[in-house]
């Protein structure tokens, strides 16, 4: 049996991610997360959030050495 998604607003959205309604909207607008339509709600998966987050991870840069890799400029 498939495990139900879990969905939330626009709102709820915004309150996960720690970020303005406005911004929300703007993602959707730009169709740079996915969304789904509800009659006239919109509504996002938990699980989609959690993506978009991910795929915007960026890794620390590791330096090696004690100058801490500025020895290519000397």
């Amino acid at each position: 049996m498939a495990a139900l998604k879990t969905y939330v607003g626009v709102e709820e959205a915004a309150a996960l991610l720690k970020t303005s309604v406005r911004f929300v909207r703007r993602l959707i607008a730009e169709r740079r997360i996915t969304f789904y339509r509800v009659g006239r709600h919109v509504r996002l998966a938990v699980e989609d959030l959690e993506s978009f987050v991910e795929a915007g991870k960026v890794e620390p840069i590791v330096r090696s050495g004690r100058r801490n890799g500025l020895e290519r400029f000397v």
